[in-house]
């Protein structure tokens, strides 16, 4: 999960790199990189967007739900970061729908406030910011993982723009590559692919460790990992390769070059556009043969 750790692994990592100063870090944070747009898509579909609310065991979690204006689609679980359901991850749901997938893009903390939970350009580095997530974050646990997947995927089944003959995807970033792990182990039967970008947390000690539901999944899995997050854990991405083997999981684990923690989302201060479409390519690969 995203931590004053990460960010001053972020800040020592671009000085290092000769990127930027910590005052260049601060000044970009703050502006969000909200100017960053994203590449057209090819053959985009005409979408139809919709807000939505879907009741769980916990409550009325509203939700963002964009698919392709006709026909039924494979479709697509997306667990946003620490900032929650925001304009970013409404444009990066919305592409996703135009590639021709039914995409829902969730507010993790519906039972805290419904989205967004923070302000456009609102930054993880403020301590404002962080006062507001991460006590919202901390309501989440193993079991709110897999009830909440279990039930969108269940409203998802049950809508006209979703195949339910083909399998589901699901990606995550920063606290949603565990949900991702989750998600997929919970519910092997519907699950056929997923994707963790920049996620925190997939190998642990506990006892609910994310890793250790990898020989329940039936998915074809993309492990994008950050550069400065393998600089301070390399040991973790042995692990997943070792338990993915094992249990016959096909998974593609790679550390992107020059990527911080964070660098997949278009309103991050870290937004690197040529390695978040490195990503996004794969992930859309894996999609067309596994879903």
């Amino acid at each position: 999960m995203c931590d004053q750790h990460t960010l001053e692994d972020d800040i020592l990592f671009m000085r290092r790199k000769g990127q930027l100063s910590r005052r260049q870090f601060g000044k970009l944070t703050a502006g969000a990189a909200l100017a960053a747009m994203l590449p057209p898509v090819l053959n985009a579909q005409d979408v139809t967007e919709s807000d939505v609310m879907i009741e769980t065991p916990d409550g009325m979690a509203d939700c963002y739900f964009v698919h392709p204006s006709s026909g039924s689609h494979a479709a697509v679980l997306m667990w946003p970061d620490i900032l929650g359901l925001r304009p970013a991850f409404r444009e990066m749901g919305k592409r996703l729908a135009q590639s021709g997938y039914s995409v829902l893009v969730v507010n993790p903390f519906y039972r805290s406030a419904p989205s967004p939970v923070v302000g456009e350009g609102a930054s993880f580095q403020d301590p404002a910011i962080r006062e507001i997530v991460l006590p919202m974050a901390g309501q989440l646990n193993a079991r709110t993982h897999v009830t909440d997947a279990e039930t969108f995927v269940a409203w998802l089944d049950q809508q006209s723009a979703v195949d339910t003959g083909r399998k589901i995807g699901t990606m995550g970033y920063c606290m949603g590559g565990p949900i991702v792990m989750r998600t997929a182990a919970a519910l092997p039967d519907r699950i056929g692919a997923g994707g963790s970008f920049h996620g925190g947390g997939l190998v642990t000690d506990n006892p609910d460790s994310p890793h250790l539901g990898i020989p329940n999944m039936d998915a074809h899995m993309l492990i994008a990992v950050a550069e400065n997050d393998d600089e301070r854990d390399p040991q973790s991405k042995e692990v997943l390769r070792e338990a993915f083997a094992a249990a016959n999981v096909p998974a593609e684990i790679e550390v992107y070059e020059d990527a911080m923690h964070g660098w997949c989302v278009i309103d991050s201060a870290v937004y690197h556009q040529e390695q978040a479409e490195r990503a996004w390519s794969r992930m859309l690969a894996i999609f067309e043969t596994a879903l």
